[in-house]
């Protein structure tokens, strides 16, 4: 599901998974054992997530979804919040070197890294398009990671947005050519990892502490109707027709 590579102390994970990396239950659940070992060892100083080919995630696998039905969606949801906080919570550098298109959920994993480098190809959230709510902690990486000023018209209309115009709206750090990609993403990596790693642990859990504290007030009120809806059927027959309409399946 992914390639692994250590260099310098820096680990890169390289997403091949399927045709477009979509996330599915099983390479969420691989996904979150890697950041955790990543985490707890101690010969990694940081990490640098990609894709292959042209496509860093197309986001979640929603023929799995609907495929898979009410069984499939609970323990999928729960899978896809502890793969999103192992990362956001991660207490070394995690750098983005998004390669091509990262939408929806791919977007979320990128906007849950500390520095995002981007060569081409599109970036957004269009979880609303395809019609099921934001899972609390999600939603919040995104408020994390989208300048309040084009947080909502990125949200409310779905947006994908071009890597330029991505830079420019400081969605994303740097846009750099294919070729450089990695070797940028290793250098960056390297700057942030020099820093004092308790130092940047803690003031990295400072940072993101608030968005954390309003995901779970979120939870405690919602996720239960939330659930429910990523489970109905009718949400499912909005997400085959979405599906239908944008890759031409079910």
């Amino acid at each position: 599901m992914f390639e692994r590579e250590v260099t310098d102390h820096i680990l890169t994970i390289r997403l091949a998974h399927k045709k477009a990396n979509a996330l599915d239950l099983e390479l969420c659940d691989a996904l979150r054992e890697a950041i955790e070992d990543a985490a707890a060892d101690a010969s990694v100083h940081a990490i640098v997530l990609t894709g292959n080919g042209s496509i860093f995630s197309a986001g979640v696998d929603l023929p799995r979804l609907i495929d898979g039905g009410a069984a499939y969606v609970q323990p999928y949801v729960e899978s896809l919040d502890a793969v999103l906080r192992a990362l956001f919570l991660f207490p070394k550098p995690a750098i983005a070197a998004v390669n091509g298109h990262a939408i929806a959920g791919g977007a979320i994993i990128a906007f849950a890294c500390d520095y995002r480098l981007m060569t081409g190809g599109r970036i957004g959230v269009p979880e609303l398009l395809v019609g099921v709510p934001f899972p609390p902690l999600a939603l919040e990486i995104v408020r994390f990671a989208i300048p309040r000023q084009h947080l909502q018209s990125m949200v409310y209309f779905g947006r994908t947005i071009e890597a330029p115009e991505a830079h420019t709206m400081r969605i994303i750090d740097e846009v750099v050519h294919v070729e450089t990609l990695l070797t940028r993403a290793q250098t960056i990596a390297v700057q942030i990892a020099a820093i004092a790693p308790e130092a940047f642990r803690i003031t990295k859990r400072q940072l993101r502490e608030p968005f954390l504290h309003d995901a779970s007030r979120v939870a405690a009120a919602s996720a239960g109707e939330i659930d429910t809806m990523w489970a109905a059927p009718a949400t499912h027959e909005r997400i085959r027709a979405y599906v239908a309409k944008t890759i031409g399946k079910k």
